[in-house]
């Protein structure tokens, strides 16, 4: 199962399915192919959990928000 990680620590936030790295890729734009690391705020976690995110990736998330509302998240393949 991909891996989801606080960008700013390495800290690992919890495993996800391939459907939610599918879904973060079609939500976010990306710079390139190689492209796996996402800025999210309160708005765009919002937008993930109206585009149908599970409560997995959503928790991840949300465990990373700092008091800003604000975290870089990044995922890695198995």
């Amino acid at each position: 199962m991909p891996k989801l990680y606080d960008k700013s620590n390495d800290r690992l936030l919890g495993e996800v399915s391939q459907e939610d790295v599918d879904l973060l890729i079609a939500q976010f734009e990306e710079e390139s192919s190689r492209d796996r690391d996402y800025y999210v705020n309160n708005d765009t976690f919002m937008m993930l959990a109206d585009a149908g995110a599970s409560s997995a990736l959503l928790d991840a998330i949300k465990s990373a928000l700092d008091a800003n509302g604000e975290c870089e998240i990044r995922w890695q393949a198995d």
